[in-house]
């Protein structure tokens, strides 16, 4: 009798031991799961108003609380990849494809990550298993064959697009750019930028108007930066963007006239969306780098005005 008494006072010692130590457990779970996201949440705000630093700060606490977490990996990677440190940056976004193999919005971002450093190769891998998820990125494949002077596979998979009724105005203007390149290799001499010295703006404008050529579209636009006309080169490389989509000068023309006119962070979309289209062309590239440099300056942020005051000279120095 004795011994049942016992028994029953030990089980129930357990029992009433595992509740306060399960108990316990619960309460700093709840604890860890809060911390946790007040962390994460802090670094979205800082990542919101461009402190990635202090953002990678919180996410380093998270990451404390729970490794290996696809969110906060994510994250990670996105505010490398703002701070230019790819090797993190990819480390990252490795690690949360690892959780999520098939994820959209991470197989996107680690096209930027290979974008950011130029690597086309790389980016074009990703982004053909992209497509295959969703036939809609197509037309960012064509650009990333483009850029890594893929021509031919550009050209078939433009022809797919077509044939499957897909065609959107981008995939066209790709389309253009290349026949155009191919008219530039066969005659040697496609588009002259001299500048018209017997013809006044009007005149060019006018004619312009009359014909869209791109030949008299560029013989205005240097007009207008000899003469300094700034409001009137930023209207007409706007309407020349809209016509010739894919034809980096004028973005570089537009970026111009908008750092003149006092419009910084324009200028800088402008021409980042420039960029793109700039291919095997050092010199050019190296002009937007300047450009995108005095913005920066003219915004009081020197550190990033002194990055791509350095790209520049990196690629005029190699050139």
């Amino acid at each position: 009798m004795q011994f049942k008494k016992l028994h029953t006072f030990i089980l129930v010692g357990i029992f009433f031991i595992s509740s306060i130590l399960c108990a316990q457990n619960l309460k700093e779970i709840e604890e860890d799961n809060l911390i946790f996201q007040t962390h994460f949440f802090e670094a979205l705000k800082q990542k919101a108003i461009k402190n990635y630093s202090k953002a990678i700060e919180n996410l380093e606490k998270c990451y404390e609380i729970k490794e290996q977490d696809m969110a906060v990996e994510f994250e990670f990677s996105k505010n490398y990849l703002f701070l230019n440190q790819f090797f993190e940056a990819e480390l990252f976004i490795n690690k949360a494809l690892e959780t999520a193999p098939s994820n959209q919005f991470l197989l996107q971002h680690k096209v930027l990550v290979y974008k950011a450093q130029r690597k086309f190769s790389e980016a074009i891998e990703i982004q053909k298993k992209l497509n295959k998820i969703e036939p809609k990125y197509a037309d960012e494949l064509v650009l990333l064959y483009i850029q890594n002077k893929n021509y031919v596979e550009a050209e078939n998979l433009i022809a797919e697009i077509e044939k499957n009724a897909l065609t959107t105005r981008r995939i066209s203007s790709f389309k253009a750019y290349i026949e155009n390149r191919k008219k530039a290799i066969a005659s040697k001499n496609s588009i002259s930028t001299s500048k018209s010295t017997s013809q006044t703006i009007d005149d060019l404008r006018k004619e312009f108007l009359d014909r869209k050529e791109y030949k008299t579209l560029i013989q205005l636009l240097n007009k207008e930066v000899e003469l300094k006309k700034y409001e009137l080169l930023n209207s007409d490389s706007k309407k020349g963007i809209e016509l010739y989509p894919v034809q980096p000068v004028l973005y570089k023309l537009n970026g111009l006239a908008l750092n003149n006119l006092g419009k910084y962070n324009k200028a800088i979309i402008v021409l980042t969306i420039g960029m793109d289209f700039v291919i095997d062309d050092k010199t050019l590239e190296a002009d937007f780098y300047s450009l995108i440099a005095i913005s920066y300056e003219k915004l009081n942020n020197a550190k990033k005005a002194l990055n791509y005051k350095q790209k520049a000279a990196a690629l005029r120095k190699g050139n």
